[in-house]
């Protein structure tokens, strides 16, 4: 592969067919020790902000605090 006049590089379709780099996938490159790393960026969420606020603020009932909850979990 050859760097063209603007920074451009192609990377090889059996590499991209590869590893999923299709149109428009967005890469981030990393300087290291032995050179450039190209990784794949994902757009994938933590599973915890996937459900974070999913019930809602009276989810456990009007007035009731997540400390009260806990407790009548625990049968205290």
């Amino acid at each position: 592969m050859r760097v063209s006049e603007r920074g451009q590089i192609t990377i090889p379709k059996r590499l991209r067919e590869r590893f999923g780099m299709n149109h428009n996938v967005e890469v981030e490159i990393t300087p290291t020790e032995r050179g450039l790393l190209l990784t794949k960026k994902t757009n994938a969420a933590h599973p915890v902000d996937r459900v974070y606020g999913i019930l809602g603020k009276d989810a456990l009932g009007v007035g009731v605090s997540v400390d009260d909850y806990i407790e009548e979990l625990r049968g205290r």
